[in-house]
């Protein structure tokens, strides 16, 4: 087995870090493999034979002494590998992001609709943190928190690994002051401010929440409103918890579902390549003490929502 010092991670490639893999002793898996190749295609069914040759072809596999491997390598077990991902087609993202703060350890970006934080299974190259660090250079970028796609705004980035946690600590301790910014109908029998408070889990599509009705309550927003333009109103939506699409679940709880919401109250199949209706949600600003300067932190976004 090789020591440390020979291992070396492949290099960024467009902004894309290289994947990595462990391989581990077969008679701890259920696989039995005479080929890296073969291992890989078993360990991750959901990506195809054909895609997993094309990578190899490509020379897009490495070992830990970065040496491209072919679909002949056999397999030695208790090493890492790396891959790079690639996409044959990606819908491409026609917005574009702002650094708006960074030192040696943060960056706070403002993100635009339709732009997904980090690689997944679609994409890869459309996405803010490959974008990051192709313009940045700096293979250690990482968000320290959620933003999902479909919403506009603020989003935090740790520069280096060892400090990330500091940060995410501030969110698990709720000492990060996020407000929002929202368009949906506005129903005058409702007064606000409010607090609305409810257990959200997992929902149907898997990708979509739920409220449960009777169970412990496990996230809380503050909603209030702003502005009302006819049928419809701006509010300010200051989330307690961090719940994953709480303020869209909540606020369709109060049935005043956000404007163009493609998955509440009902999913929406909507072509990738349509970017004419984004939500109408937007991450406004954000105010926390930073862990390392104590200093206070407090930043805007310039972006607005329309009615």
């Amino acid at each position: 087995m090789k020591s440390k010092s020979d291992h070396i991670k492949p290099p960024m490639r467009d902004g894309v870090s290289a994947s990595q893999v462990f391989l581990p002793r077969l008679d701890k898996t259920n696989i039995h493999a005479q080929t890296i190749f073969y291992f890989l295609c078993q360990h991750f069914p959901h990506i195809s034979t054909d895609e997993w040759a094309k990578r190899f072809d490509n020379q897009l596999v490495f070992n830990a002494q970065n040496q491209a491997l072919t679909r002949d390598t056999p397999y030695q077990s208790e090493q890492h590998i790396y891959y790079y991902r690639e996409l044959a087609h990606e819908v491409e993202v026609p917005f574009a992001h702002q650094i708006l703060f960074e030192n040696e350890h943060l960056m706070v970006v403002d993100k635009p609709h339709f732009l997904t934080v980090s690689p997944t299974g679609q994409y890869v190259q459309q996405t803010l943190l490959t974008r990051l660090k192709y313009e940045t250079d700096n293979p250690e970028l990482s968000p320290i928190h959620r933003l999902d796609r479909e919403t506009a705004g603020l989003i935090l980035f740790s520069k280096k690994p060892e400090i990330r946690h500091l940060y995410q600590q501030l969110f698990a301790d709720r000492q990060v002051e996020k407000i929002y910014h929202a368009i949906a109908p506005f129903n005058q029998h409702l007064q606000f401010p409010l607090e609305f408070k409810a257990h959200l889990t997992k929902g149907e599509p898997f990708y979509t929440m739920q409220i449960i009705e009777g169970e412990p309550e496990n996230s809380c927003t503050m909603i209030g409103v702003l502005e009302v333009q006819n049928d419809w109103a701006k509010y300010e939506l200051k989330p307690i918890t961090g719940k994953q699409h709480q303020l869209r679940v909540h606020m369709n709880a109060l049935g005043l579902p956000l404007k163009n919401d493609q998955f509440y109250p009902t999913v929406k199949h909507v072509d990738k390549a349509v970017f004419s209706q984004p939500l109408q949600l937007l991450a406004k600003s954000i105010c926390f003490v930073d862990p390392i300067s104590n200093k206070p932190m407090s930043f805007h976004t310039k972006r607005q929502l329309t009615f």
